[in-house]
């Protein structure tokens, strides 16, 4: 995935009950005379010292254990229990988890400026939809025009721009969204500029991809529900359709290679729906605080290692990979027209090849609305993209 210009395993352990058994003593001192063929009685004063012994060590490890997991992932429910107990889940629409956890990176006026644009955008059930958009992506004719072009175009899709909150991540960008958008929120990064082309995996992506993650999790806290785009990801039909009940997290393919659950697909997290409840935070809180075991990695691919680690199944968060029949992208372009609701320019390096290739989406999406009902039906409907993507 290329997102703004351009996816060793830590298995997390749980504390473990350290179950200590009482050592007997030695006895006291016998006023008879030893046997020549008993076994000689260990003096009780060395048996209290190597009891004692092996309960500092022990306890020294366990203290050990926790104290490194605890460093690692601090703010997991294991460690702070104000939140849930991992052995007692709560229910999949429970209302937003507590807002009294620290946020990483707002502060309380932010996150109340945050709140008034995400009220206005919201539907009746607390959803939003949220992309992130730098100047790159804003100037005249590129990422962002298209993608406002695909909701106007798209089958029962237009009325959805309302529930659309832009996250501009330089003044650039939040000037442009406020020219064309209702629901603009702009946020900053102290020492940090996103505003140019962040080529894929420099530092200023991963940045800025990180940066998005947290930013995520401040959303869930406020307790909003939110669908995640890419801003390069046409929006053709109304995906409401073909998303699975009672999931926390279902998120787009570069790949599907088999059945929804199975956690052998291959992620994109450029397009994912996300239910606001504590499984989800707590999530979220975990994919952020695992970029410091994996540095130099992106959100996808710390994703693609941590969906395999038991905290997942511990905190019965449920994960569910959408088809890329209906969610498709550049790196598969199977899927027909008459089915698709999504179109990615993933697996595409260099903003120009996006924006090329994205207009050829529209072009496409154009002509096939074109059709007759009957002709449009009659026959598999193609793609006559990519054409410069997947060349540097």
């Amino acid at each position: 995935m290329e997102n703004l210009g351009g996816e060793r395993k830590n298995t997390y352990k749980g504390e473990e009950k350290l179950v200590e058994e009482e050592a007997g003593g030695g006895g006291g001192r016998s006023n008879q005379p030893f046997q020549h063929n008993r076994h000689r009685i260990i003096p009780s004063n060395v048996v209290k010292i190597v009891v004692l012994f092996m309960i500092v060590i022990s306890s020294c490890l366990l203290l050990y254990r926790f104290t490194s997991a605890r460093q690692l992932f601090p703010n997991l429910s294991y460690f702070k229990h104000e939140n849930f107990s991992a052995t007692s889940s709560p229910s999949m629409h429970s209302t937003a988890p507590n807002k009294t956890i620290p946020s990483s990176f707002t502060d309380k006026v932010v996150e109340k400026s945050v709140e008034k644009v995400l009220e206005k955008a919201a539907m009746a059930n607390r959803t939003v939809i949220i992309t992130t958009l730098n100047a790159a992506w804003t100037r005249s004719g590129s990422i962002f025009d298209l993608f406002l072009e695909s909701f106007r175009i798209g089958n029962q899709t237009e009325g959805l721009l309302k529930h659309v909150v832009v996250v501009a991540l330089d003044k650039t960008a939040y000037a442009r969204c406020r020219e064309l958008h209702p629901h603009c929120y702009a946020l900053s990064t102290g020492g940090v500029d996103f505003s140019g082309e962040a080529h894929f995996m420099s530092q200023d992506y991963l940045k800025m991809m990180w940066r998005r993650i947290d930013f995520l999790r401040m959303v869930l806290e406020m307790g909003y529900s939110f669908i995640f785009t890419d801003a390069d990801i046409m929006w053709l039909r109304q995906p409401f359709s073909h998303f699975y009940p009672d999931t926390d997290f279902q998120i787009a393919c570069d790949h599907h290679w088999s059945d929804s659950s199975d956690l052998n697909n291959s992620p994109n997290a450029g397009f994912n729906y996300v239910t606001s409840n504590n499984r989800s935070l707590e999530f979220f809180k975990f994919w952020y605080k695992s970029r410091e075991a994996f540095p130099g990695k992106n959100e996808q691919d710390v994703l693609n290692i941590i969906k395999f680690y038991p905290f997942i199944k511990q905190i019965g968060f449920k994960i569910r990979f959408l088809n890329t029949a209906y969610f498709g992208g550049f790196c598969d372009t199977n899927s027909d027209l008459n089915l698709v609701c999504t179109m990615h320019a993933n697996c595409c390096f260099g903003l120009d090849n996006k924006i090329h290739d994205l207009k050829m989406v529209i072009d496409d999406w154009k002509n096939y609305m074109g059709l007759g009902s009957n002709e449009r039906t009659s026959r598999l409907q193609t793609w006559t993209v990519p054409r410069r993507c997947g060349y540097i």
